[in-house]
């Protein structure tokens, strides 16, 4: 096995000064730690992390705390973030705590004692209080949602435009019963979107109880099933409908190709977040798009730039990325109305 002393030795240099170059130690000039590095590669050095972290050091894994990874949304979003960590020397770790804050506690606690160089998580809606404890001594970022005792480093989406644009879309052809399917209000995501969807329908002039609304898990394609069949049933169906998670947007597009529902003659649509499928779905699903690659890509950069920097840098710091309305067949005005300008 090649050891430092052996890089020390081909190099004429002392082996402190090869440790400190593999470990980035700013005392050392760019030009050895580039020397040490190369003979390292060639001679197949293989660095002895375990030892390192006993001596108080940081691995080089980041880890990406997440709900559920069946949903494509964090899917593709770990798949950009570990792109962007490997191009800056870092690995990205995975954990799932299917919104469960006992797990959520669990994966923390694993992650801090490992001495994870840093922490993106997606929190569960109540943190447990040990979790914010171990986060406060770990470098960390929220994604997508917010929970104010983690700290106020957050990337999201204006979850209130994004949902307001969609029903504003259904109102503006002319609907006056539209139901939304999202998720809880306890998750900050689900009550975002929820004040979104009922402040286009007060801009549009409509009625409190215009809108039904149906939440569930925002994860569940089967919650998004059952919503759908407890939306169709009796006289007051409704015209149109919003959906708030692209789980729930599996879910109902699944339950009403299987009872034969024509969109949009007899139901409009429209969906969140643009996976491949949506496209082609029906007559081409009208649906809220998320911008998935900016929002991982400035998520990583951040905390790389964080991490490097290796001091104090809690101040706050919000990147709110905009949704776009993707328009497509799923939508029309009822019974032949014609639309009126749209949002």
């Amino acid at each position: 096995m090649i050891t430092t002393r052996d890089i020390a030795e081909r190099l004429g240099i002392s082996v402190s000064t090869v440790g400190r170059a593999l470990s980035d130690d700013p005392r050392i000039s760019e030009e050895t730690k580039f020397r040490v590095r190369q003979a390292a590669s060639e001679m197949g050095y293989v660095g002895n992390r375990a030892a390192r972290m006993m001596r108080g050091a940081s691995s080089n894994v980041v880890a990406l705390v997440i709900p559920d990874i069946r949903n494509s949304f964090y899917s593709t979003i770990a798949h950009e973030l570990s792109k962007n960590m490997e191009a800056e020397g870092f690995q990205l770790m995975l954990s799932e705590t299917d919104d469960d804050r006992m797990v959520e506690l669990r994966h923390l606690r694993e992650l801090s004692a490992n001495r994870v160089a840093g922490v993106i998580i997606v929190p569960t809606a109540r943190p447990h209080g040990d979790s914010v404890k171990l986060l406060r001594g770990l470098p960390h970022l929220q994604l997508l949602r917010r929970h104010p005792s983690l700290g106020s480093q957050w990337f999201g989406v204006d979850d209130h435009e994004a949902l307001r644009r969609g029903t504003a879309h259904l109102v503006a052809q002319g609907h006056t019963r539209i139901a939304y399917v999202g998720g809880p209000t306890e998750l900050p995501t689900g009550a975002e979107r929820l004040r979104g969807f009922r402040s286009a329908l007060s801009e549009g002039g409509l009625p409190d109880d215009a809108g039904r609304t149906e939440l569930a898990p925002p994860s569940s394609v089967d919650h998004g099933r059952q919503a759908v069949r407890r939306l169709l049933k009796g006289p007051d169906a409704p015209t149109a409908l919003v959906l708030g998670s692209i789980q729930l947007t599996l879910g109902v597009l699944e339950e009403l190709s299987e009872q034969g529902v024509k969109v949009p003659g007899e139901l409009s649509v429209v969906g969140f977040g643009d996976e491949p499928g949506f496209s082609w779905w029906g007559p081409g699903l009208t649906t809220i798009g998320l911008p998935i690659q900016e929002m991982a890509t400035g998520c990583a950069l951040w905390l790389m730039r964080r991490l490097k920097a290796k001091g104090d840098n809690d101040g706050p710091y919000t990147s709110v990325s905009p949704g776009s309305l993707v328009v497509r067949g799923s939508t029309a005005p009822p019974d032949g109305k014609t639309p009126a300008t749209s949002d």
